[in-house]
């Protein structure tokens, strides 16, 4: 069966997680393929409150596999928390939760020094502090540690001592002290016991689904804006956000993917810094901050809110080779009685229709702004534009709280 991949359209926190936990009621499996605990997925159920940082969003749905893919880095501490505490709600995840041996762990030292990093930068970028970036850095680096060394501790020997000598190098350059060897060995230890359960070779697990004819969803972090290469450099994740980055993390070819369900909400939101062309700072800003409840499910900071904007919807669309859309938060816009969106740029005098590929360039955008009687006019103009449908929109918090338009 083919795939369908979930991407983010605009700066993350879009309602990834509710999308995948209402779409997984129709999907086998959903493989979660890049980034880490700096994520943070919300689902709504019968008004319950759940966040997911690592683990698949779709396992709420108990007859759902979950699946971690090599693409991404698994905090031991978080994964542990995460798993404890959705299996209280859906029973144990044994059996249900598979892990693959080439994900990258975040070492205690990841997170300091990307602590470090953010204190002392003269221009932050306003990262988590989960110590995403190090361990990516650290993968690229071939001094990261996976999953599958953990279970082979003759071969973790030689990985931990370079990891080591060259993490403790960083840390002691800002004046702090290293953490002990010995520590962070046990430490491995004691995870290498709690996720030994978990961990198949995930490319022939999926390769087995897709012979029994499994419906599966590739399911991302971050969004469209954040990806490393195409985001808004240097304000960016340290992973590939985009569709393209599902065939990597997942290990799966990429002719495989024939869904590409891109998502955005009816306003635009961003955490920490970098441009912003569509920012509203003034009371109606605030309101949406209010409304919409923008704070960051990861790290609780408010978001920057600001009018949609679909130059940059476009753009990502065209990236991720979006086949749907699913909009969500219209509620919000209903609340606040503004349908306003961004449906070209002036840069430099010069009338554009896509964002430039300059990141400075980004800083000199005047959007221009056109205002609608509904939020179905404005998703009208939005399919007229991209030539894309708007499958699904989410009215709501819950679940259950999504109009499927158009079939669907």
């Amino acid at each position: 069966m083919p795939y369908t991949a979930i991407v983010g359209l605009q700066w993350g926190d879009e309602g990834k997680g509710k999308v995948i936990d209402y779409l997984a009621k129709d999907y086998d499996a959903v493989v979660r393929f890049q980034g880490g605990a700096n994520a943070g997925h919300t689902v709504y159920v019968n008004g319950k409150k759940f966040s997911f940082h690592i683990l698949p969003s779709g396992l709420l749905r108990e007859d759902v596999v979950g699946i971690i893919g090599p693409g991404v880095v698994i905090d031991p501490e978080s994964f542990k928390r995460e798993v404890e505490e959705l299996s209280l709600h859906v029973g144990d995840l044994k059996g249900r939760l598979f892990v693959d041996p080439r994900a990258h762990i975040v070492m205690p030292y990841h997170k300091l020094e990307d602590a470090l990093f953010e204190a002392h930068s003269e221009k932050p970028i306003g990262t988590t502090k989960r110590g995403i970036g190090p361990a990516n850095r650290d993968k690229y680096a071939r001094l990261g540690i996976r999953i599958g060394d953990i279970l082979r501790p003759s071969y973790l020997k030689e990985h931990i001592n370079r990891a080591y000598d060259f993490n403790k190098r960083i840390v002691e350059s800002y004046g702090e002290s290293f953490f002990d060897r010995d520590e962070l060995w046990d430490l491995l230890m004691e995870f290498a016991e709690y996720v030994k359960p978990f961990v198949v070779d995930t490319v022939l697990l999926l390769e087995d689904l897709e012979k029994s004819g499994a419906r599966i969803l590739l399911e991302g972090a971050q969004g469209t804006y954040l990806d490393v290469s195409f985001g808004t450099y240097p304000f960016v994740t340290s992973s590939h956000t985009i569709s393209g980055g599902a065939t990597v993390g997942s290990g799966i070819a990429p002719w495989k993917i024939k869904r590409v369900i891109g998502v955005f909400k009816a306003y635009t939101t961003r955490v920490g810094e970098g441009p912003f062309p569509t920012e509203e700072i003034s009371e109606i800003g605030e309101r949406m901050k209010e409304e919409g409840g923008e704070f960051g499910t990861t790290t609780g900071r408010a978001r920057r809110c600001g009018w949609l904007d679909i130059p940059l919807i476009h753009y990502a669309s065209i990236i991720n080779g979006v086949t749907d859309l699913f909009v969500t938060k219209v509620d919000v816009l209903e609340k606040i009685g503004i349908y306003r969106a961004a449906v070209e740029y002036k840069l430099f005098g010069e009338r554009i229709s896509f964002p430039p590929a300059y990141s400075e360039d980004w800083y000199h955008i005047e959007p221009v702004y056109k205002d609608y009687p509904s939020w179905e006019d404005m998703i009208n103009e939005i399919e007229g534009i991209l030539k894309v449908e708007v499958r699904f929109v989410s009215t709501g918090k819950d679940r259950e709280e999504v109009i499927e338009r158009k079939g669907g």
